[in-house]
């Protein structure tokens, strides 16, 4: 049992050598999402940390193999939609990621497993709604 447990530790402390990209690139104010007061409310509190290059990395983000998972999600997060360059976007670019949240909204976004551990990210049905209705304003 000893061994087993010394076994696990060591490996525990090996794979903290592994570290994945965890940065936040410079924004360009002028290149974010531009929407109203609210909308970038709810954006900032919910979506932001994995699709922006503002993330704010949780302490746990530190340590393997969460740090591995967190890092993954955020990298992904900001491939598929980032509103820290919104504006780099092409129309048909932003029309079809404006298709996307309102898609994905009621649906798969926030993760339940992000929202685990971000209870404020959990938007409230009047928050989807509310950034459901924008965007179908904006898709027009």
């Amino acid at each position: 049992m000893k061994k087993t447990l010394l076994i696990f530790l060591i490996i525990f402390v090996v794979i903290q050598f592994i570290r994945p990209q965890r940065e936040n690139i410079p924004v360009d104010k002028e290149l974010e999402i531009k929407a109203d007061t609210k909308v970038m409310e709810v954006f900032q509190k919910a979506c932001y940390d994995c699709h922006s290059n503002t993330t704010t990395w949780p302490w746990y983000s530190q340590i393997a193999p969460f740090s591995w998972a967190i890092s993954s999600h955020v990298i992904e997060g900001r491939k598929a939609l980032n509103f820290s360059s919104w504006e780099n976007y092409s129309v048909e670019e932003k029309e079809k990621k404006i298709k996307d949240i309102y898609r994905t909204v009621y649906v798969a976004m926030p993760l339940q497993s992000y929202i685990m551990a971000h209870k404020e990210a959990d938007l409230t049905k009047e928050e989807r709604t509310f950034i459901r209705n924008w965007t179908g304003v904006r898709a027009k």
